[in-house]
């Protein structure tokens, strides 16, 4: 009962940060299922990429509601979301198959809070880069979105938390930045999941309930909470200025970061 409490927690920040933010939700979930799986004894050898495997899933279902609502709301740019999942979906997939099956438990944690900590500072610093004369060229935002996917899927998160910061570089507005990256973790995370899923095929050391790296008691608990909190986050997101929506979002990062790093 109490992990049961404690996934449904998780999975309604996880939502509200989908829809607020524009990420998977990742950040929150990673170090809940972290913990959780300690507490249960889950092996450590296995608990880092089943945590990060079963992220990835829920956040397939935490973005597709906070998606549609920016998409209502007009804040999704097709043009690059299309551009960005060509790069995202194969590399997302290929790390997740292949290069994080490789990484201990311990490196993979690292690896998050350093992505989180480059995030925050980034944000933190309000540096904006002069746009690019030309503007995007398809090559470049596939590049991008190789990157991001491969990043991504390795720290087991929805990529907003490199997407955000990239488009506001390319000179997106907040808003539509947000909007947009949300769009673009479904792809990515579903194609990370689905890596990190036959990575953990056949791994003796993971518990009843789990198919591959993906434990589906976590993932049932995590989908059902975040479902109700994204789409009304999504919508608060438009109501709250930009100023304090970047200052909320790197707050989070780097406590988090600092987390993972210190811990």
């Amino acid at each position: 009962m109490l992990d049961l409490l404690i996934y449904l927690t998780a999975g309604g920040l996880a939502g509200t940060a989908a829809g607020l933010l524009g990420v998977g939700g990742g950040m929150v979930v990673v170090p809940v299922l972290l913990f959780v799986f300690d507490l249960r004894g889950i092996d450590p050898a296995v608990a880092t990429h089943l945590a990060i495997g079963t992220t990835l899933a829920t956040v397939v279902v935490t973005t597709a509601g906070s998606a549609y609502g920016h998409y209502r709301l007009g804040a999704v740019d097709t043009r690059l979301f299309l551009r960005l999942a060509m790069g995202m979906v194969p590399a997302a997939a290929l790390v997740g198959a292949t290069v994080a099956g490789y990484l201990s438990g311990a490196v993979l944690q690292r690896v998050l809070g350093t992505f989180l900590l480059v995030a925050s500072g980034y944000m933190l610093s309000g540096w904006q880069p002069p746009q690019r004369s030309g503007g995007r060229t398809e090559r470049g935002l596939t590049t991008a979105g190789a990157g991001i996917g491969g990043l991504s899927a390795l720290a087991g998160i929805g990529g907003g938390i490199l997407t955000v910061p990239y488009l506001l570089w390319q000179g997106v507005a907040m808003h539509r930045a947000v909007g947009t990256s949300a769009a673009s973790a479904m792809p990515l995370s579903l194609a990370g999941a689905l890596g990190y899923l036959m990575a953990g095929w056949g791994q003796l050391q993971l518990p009843a309930g789990a198919t591959g790296y993906i434990y589906w008691p976590a993932l049932l608990a995590l989908v059902v909470a975040s479902l109700a909190a994204s789409s009304l986050a999504a919508r608060l997101a438009h109501r709250v200025p930009a100023a304090r929506l970047r200052r909320l979002f790197t707050a989070i990062l780097l406590l988090v970061a600092l987390r993972l790093l210190l811990g």
